[in-house]
């Protein structure tokens, strides 16, 4: 065994080579020797990529790759599996990392950038594991050696500053002693002032400061300090060169959200510097300026937000600076707006100064509401009848990025004044205007058009005019034509939540359709990005529209997409970017057919024009899953989600054919998107046909606990599984008892990684939030499903519940929806096991602020949940 580890360590420069080889069959075979070598001794494994990677001898192909699986053995994007790594290193012996370690800091010394840089990276991950366990304690000491000793090259000085970024990237403030704070930003911040230090230390130093922002709180506490730090940084944003210039505007930027409080004294100067930045500096530079203050808007805002409607202006931490700038500020983004690229308007990805100052504009606008409308409404007034295209182009931008934010009164007469206006500029010569034009027009009907408002933008003498602009708008160039059906979207969503039966819309729905039916078959078009956007325009027509008076009409659509779902799942295409196209056309498809069937299901009358059609549609979407796209699978889950809710008891018949495909969406872990709405479609099915699922409930649930599992699966799809269990309990009642082993092991260990949850990250507290949630339903379902039969079956499990539910109540972080859960919860334990919980409910006395809690709440739905949950806890303590 050692001996082949100790060759394999031999051959490893050539395994790293051979595994980039253009010949496929060498390449598999040393991806294989590589796994092998991984899975029979990872510390050795390890050990050899590093010492491979500290080889200035080596190629600089397998030096590379020696670094991307040092970097991909430490760390991953999917919590579980990172978990996994982190584990994996801290069982690697001491003195094997020891030396894996010191190979990578010699790394750092390497003439060859590629190599450091990766060292830089590595040596990052093994301090976001090691740090917070307070080991490597003189990893930053070393690292600043680096900087202190007078004879480093600055090939090592640049490749320290980088890992001292990265390392702050990777752990949090309270992992580093202030000292070792002190230490780093002191030698950040000489590396930028350094008149001797080469232009890529410099770089390296402000991008290092960049990382280490986080970690100054106490620095920018002091002003003597903070004043030194700003100093360096405003200094920096004027350097020669422009990466620097833009690497120090980024740190402002990020100043701005985190120290928001602290820059009173500094505005002045941070307005000249931006000004002339915006005004003349290149437009990366300028770019970074426009953010800083998209940066100070999103701050005010979120600080105006939490005061929720009370007088911010009193509060400490709100110091106005946009009002205060607002005179000097939007006359210099308005600027912007005119340094418009020519075709543009082509590419939707495109991000250029006058995008920049078109969306600070807007935020703007939510940050001082009415008063931006006199500092922009000349602007307006003034260019946009210009004979020069980017005067007009930028004059309906303006107009169009500051809607949200003012009041609708004030906003009301300049949209009546300026509709018709605009309605005329959808046949410009120019297709940049035509193109903002009809984007003003779509966010016009998306911010101020309902049709239950008081202030209508909309009315029925305005209508037929801009229906008639819209669809001759549709048959514009591509981009225009994209934009027009995102106004006809949002023109049809106003009419959504319509408290009449009939509609001023549905005289017009049929020419619509046609149009956008029309658009989907356009063949002027590169991308799909045009016909997904005319089917998702179509789904909004049909969601909007009123039944019975719209019947015909969808009937009509349900038969069109139904021929060219058919038409398309005849085609045989071998080349793999027509196959590519097939699939996207057909996942459209199945989406309009999935919002047609919840229409039409909305009445008992219409519902019959669905269930003649149901075979004929299973038929297709059997048809479809059998192309087996990942994309359409998706989307064809999702539509017989629809489908079993429709079609109730009567699915059962589609089961015995359907069923492989579900299989195959649960087992489709990899994707994860349709493993997580297969679990979806179970829950539907459970609750269409009920306990007639128990035939296929065996290997449904095999499927469900092996998903909960696999480390592999994406995190995201743990809580809907758990509910799941609610749900087929919940259909299958006491038959239910035989996975009871399987399945409450599973829920009492995922209470548990509840509470381990680091609440510090958003995206963890998010996953945390729905891993209750899901908890809770999934007892919930399982409660009710015993409660005629078996309640017993519960009782071993009623006192963790209860803990775990009391730990839920503490805790701070948790959002509605896991509060909505946790009461049911309490009530339907109580419900299910009575007076067998009598003692348990007495102890457990934290439900009384729990309910108490829930009727201060503004939620009806909550209340009504408590006011139940009371009265069978109520109940129980009676008997």
């Amino acid at each position: 065994m050692m001996n082949s580890i100790f060759s394999m360590s031999l051959q490893i420069t050539q395994l790293l080579l051979s595994a980039q080889s253009a010949d496929g069959r060498v390449r598999s075979a040393a991806e294989e020797t590589l796994k092998q070598f991984q899975e029979q001794n990872l510390p050795h494994f390890l050990l050899s990529l590093s010492v491979e990677l500290a080889d200035d001898l080596k190629p600089p192909e397998s030096r590379r790759l020696a670094g991307i699986i040092l970097k991909n053995s430490l760390d991953a994007k999917d919590a579980l599996r990172k978990a996994d790594l982190t584990q994996q290193w801290v069982n690697v012996d001491a003195s094997l990392k020891v030396q894996i370690k010191e190979s990578l800091l010699l790394t750092l010394r390497s003439p060859v950038s590629e190599a450091s840089q990766t060292a830089s990276q590595v040596i990052a991950k093994v301090a976001s594991i090691e740090i917070p366990r307070r080991e490597w304690p003189d990893l930053i000491g070393r690292l600043l050696a680096n900087m202190t000793q007078p004879d480093t090259p600055a090939t090592l000085r640049q490749a320290t500053l980088e890992t001292l970024g990265y390392v702050c990237e990777e752990i949090s403030p309270q992992d580093l002693e202030q000292q070792e704070v002190n230490a780093v930003l002191t030698a950040v911040v000489q590396g930028m002032s350094g008149v001797q230090e080469s232009y890529k230390v410099r770089l390296a130093a402000v991008r290092s400061l960049y990382n280490a922002l986080d970690f100054a709180q106490t620095n920018f506490e002091n002003e003597m300090e903070r004043n030194y730090i700003m100093k360096i940084v405003c200094e920096t944003a004027v350097s020669e060169e422009s990466e620097i210039r833009q690497a120090a505007f980024e740190c402002l930027v990020s100043i701005a959200s985190i120290y928001y409080e602290i820059l009173g004294p500094y505005m002045e100067a941070l307005f000249s510097l931006t000004a002339n930045a915006v005004k003349g500096d290149e437009e990366s530079v300028a770019l970074q300026a426009v953010e800083f203050w998209s940066s100070i808007c999103d701050m005010e805002i979120q600080i105006q937000d939490e005061y929720d409607g009370d007088d911010v202006r009193s509060s400490e931490g709100y110091h106005n600076f946009i009002q205060r700038a607002l005179s000097m500020l939007v006359p210099m983004l308005l600027e912007t707006l005119l340094k418009q690229e020519e075709d543009q308007d082509q590419d939707d990805s495109i991000w250029n100064l006058s995008m920049a100052g078109g969306t600070c504009l807007g935020l703007v606008a939510k940050t001082v509401c009415d008063e931006i409308l006199p500092l922009v409404m000349p602007f307006v007034e003034g260019n946009i009848t210009k004979p020069d295209w980017r005067s007009r182009e930028a004059a309906t931008f303006a107009f169009g990025s500051i809607l949200e934010g003012p009041s609708i009164e004030k906003l009301l007469p300049m949209v009546h004044a300026g509709l018709d206006f605009l309605l005329n500029a959808m046949n410009d010569q120019n297709s940049q205007v035509k193109d903002t034009t009809a984007w003003t027009l779509g966010r016009i009907f998306e911010i101020l058009h309902s049709s239950n408002c008081e202030y209508q933008v909309v009315t029925p003498s305005n209508l037929q005019r801009i229906i008639s602009v819209l669809l001759e708008g549709i048959r514009d160039a591509p981009n225009v034509a994209d934009k027009v059906c995102g106004a006809i979207y949002f023109l049809a969503q106003g009419y959504e939540d319509a408290e009449s039966d009939s509609s001023i819309l549905t005289p017009y729905l049929g020419q619509i359709i046609s149009a956008l039916l029309w658009t989907t078959d356009r063949t002027d078009v590169s991308s799909s990005k045009l016909r997904s956007s005319a089917y998702e325009t179509l789904n909004e027509i049909v969601r909007c529209s009123q039944i019975p008076e719209t019947t015909n009409m969808i009937a009509q659509l349900l038969g069109e997409i139904m021929n060219r779902l058919g038409r398309n799942v005849e085609l045989q295409i071998l080349c793999s970017e027509e196959k590519e196209k097939q699939s996207d056309l057909q996942a459209s498809l199945c989406g309009v057919l999935q919002v047609i069937i919840q229409k039409l299901c909305t009445s008992d009358d219409t519902k019959l024009i669905f269930l003649q059609a149901a075979d004929q549609l299973m038929a297709l979407f059997l048809r479809v899953f059998a192309c087996q796209s990942s994309t359409v699978h998706e989307e064809a889950m999702l539509a017989i989600g629809a489908f079993a809710y429709a079609t109730g008891q009567e699915f059962v018949k589609y089961l015995p054919e359907f069923y492989k495909y579900l299989e195959m969406g649960l087992q489709n872990y990899e994707e994860y998107q349709v493993c997580s709405i297969s679990v979806g479609v179970v829950g539907d099915i459970c609750r269409a046909v009920d306990d007639k699922i128990l035939p296929y409930c065996d290997g449904i649930m095999t499927n469900l606990l092996k998903n909960l599992s696999n480390s592999m699966l994406h995190r995201s799809v743990k809580a809907p599984l758990f509910s799941c269990f609610g749900d087929i309990a919940l259909a299958i009642g006491e038959n239910f008892e035989k996975y009871v082993p399987y399945v409450m092991p599973m829920l009492q260990g995922a209470a548990e990684l509840c509470a381990n949850l680091d609440d510090n990250d958003e995206e963890m507290l998010e996953y945390g939030n729905q891993l209750r949630r899901g908890i809770f339903e999934a007892y919930s379902g399982i409660l009710q499903g015993f409660k005629t039969s078996k309640a017993e079956l519960m009782m071993p499990f009623a006192n963790h519940l209860l803990q775990f539910t009391e730990a839920v109540f503490i805790e701070s972080n948790r959002d509605d929806a896991v509060t909505k859960a946790a009461v049911a919860v309490i009530g339907d334990l109580a419900d299910t096991l009575g007076p067998s919980i009598k003692i348990l409910l007495k102890n457990a006395n934290f439900h009384v602020n729990f309910l108490g809690e829930c009727f201060s709440s503004e939620d009806d739905q909550l209340k009504e949940t408590a006011l139940w949950t009371q009265g069978m806890i109520g109940r129980v303590l009676a008997s």
